[in-house]
Order: structure tokens, then sequence, then C-alpha cells
């Protein structure tokens, strides 16, 4: 296989959140999140940029702020599935051969992040690419709630094959707290015959035992890569998320953002 040539961003999001209903459209200096997410991607120049929604708000929301967006079903069980559903009704003729698939709460996301997480599929092999950044906090090492993708990073590189993904702390070895651990990030780079065949896939072992949606592609052979970055994205699920990245996206720090430092 060849490196993608004409690839998409497509952004999945849902009203539906336990901790923070409405999230896509919760105020963010005066603008829905979804829409900062929206140009966060837009200023990655990967390719065109389109919201997957659930709802008819938030396709309404992105398209008076100048994007497109496309109404989905709202009852995919994973936004790999609806990113999958939008692509059928906007290129019906397979032209996009790639997708990057950017979750729709992370507002704070460094452009620079996105292109990251397309880069790996230029190695042909690859199916599908994702991104990892080291554990800084300790307190994460063995928190569950932290996934950790196992990869060995050769000298100077930043790029690994994802050999594992766990919610424990892989590779095991608390004796010596120094050696890095990785914290898997959920953006995601497919090609497109990879989607095409991941939402076909029955849901695997390893995926129900560790509630990991990606151990599905390791579990029937296809290949992840993982693509290090520095920083971690700020995700919104919470009201006190939110009002951090009202604090990250005040006036004073939408220079920096714009300038896509943190990846």
């Amino acid at each position: 296989m060849s490196s993608p040539r004409n690839p998409v961003v497509l952004v999945p999001a849902r009203m539906a959140s336990t901790r923070l209903p409405g999230k896509p459209l919760a105020d963010l200096h005066g603008e829905p999140m979804i829409v900062h997410v929206w140009r966060r991607a837009c200023e990655a120049g990967i390719g065109p940029v389109v919201v997957a929604a659930a709802e008819r708000e938030i396709v309404e929301a992105v398209v008076a702020a100048g994007g497109q967006a496309v109404q989905t079903r709202p009852d995919h069980p994973s936004g790999s599935d609806r990113i999958h559903e939008a692509l059928g009704h906007i290129d019906p003729e397979h032209q996009y051969d790639a997708v990057v698939n950017v979750q729709g709460d992370l507002p704070t996301l460094a452009p620079e992040a996105i292109r990251a997480v397309f880069a790996p599929l230029s190695v042909p092999e690859v199916d599908i690419a994702t991104l990892a950044a080291e554990i800084s906090d300790p307190a994460e090492r063995s928190n569950s709630n932290v996934v950790k993708a196992a990869c060995l990073f050769p000298e100077g590189s930043r790029q690994a094959r994802a050999l594992y993904f766990s919610r424990c702390p892989v590779p095991w070895d608390q004796n010596d707290p120094s050696l890095p651990l990785y914290h898997h990030i959920g953006l995601y780079a497919y090609r497109r015959a990879a989607l095409d065949r991941f939402v076909t896939l029955p849901p695997g072992l390893l995926e129900q035992r560790e509630k990991l949606e990606q151990l599905r592609a390791l579990e029937h052979g296809m290949r992840i890569d993982v693509a290090r970055v520095d920083t971690l994205p700020l995700g919104v699920d919470t009201p006190d998320d939110l009002e951090r990245a009202r604090r990250l996206l005040s006036p004073e720090n939408q220079a920096r953002l714009q300038g896509g430092s943190g990846a």
C-alpha cells in the first residue's frame, strides 16, 4: 500500500454525555466547543474537516460558523461507527483514502498533534495510527482510567508499533519508575480500507476485558502504529474540565494555541 494522498478529517460529536450533557454546544468564549474543535482540525491543514453529528443542533452550530457537518444516526455504539456512516454520506465514491478521527471534546488540541497522528500512515504496513505521550505524573502509572500504550520507541524515533493497550501499567516494572510508560491519546488515523474492515469486526475478548475498542483491531491482526507527542490534550468530560478549557482558551492564550504549540 502507498501513502494516503487524499485524507479527510472527521469529528464525531453527540449531545448525550453522562457527566456533561450537551457538551458539544457548551459555550467557550461565545462559541460552541465543537466549533473550537473544528477550527483546530482545520488549522492542521490535512484535508477537509467534517463534523459527524448525532443531532441536528450540532450540525446547525457548525454550519453557522462556516463549517461542514453531516447528521448521523444517534444510536452508534462508537465514534468509529459514526464517522464511517458520515464518510459514506459525504464520499460514496471512495475518493478519500484515509480518515483522521478527531474527538469532538478536545477544544485545545494542537494542530501539530493532528498532523502527527496522520504521519504513521506513510508506512505501507500500517492500518491505523494513534498518539501517545510519556506519563509524567506518577499517580497515572497505576490509574486504570489512564490507558497505556505498550510500545517501544527506537532511539531517536517518535514512532513505534503498538503491541498492546491496557488500563494496567504496561510494561510492568514498578521497581524502576524512571522507565517510561505511555499515556494513550484517543485520536486515530485510518486507511479507508482499514476503517471499512474495522466496523465489520465483532468485539474481541481482550477488548471486552479491557473495555478498549482499539484492541479489536489488534486481535484481528491489524497493525496500529503510535506517534509520540509531548503534551496531553485536555479532554472535556466534566464541568471542571470545561472551566479549565475556558481558561486555556482565554484571549491571552489564543495566540499560543493558534500557533500550534503543545504537541
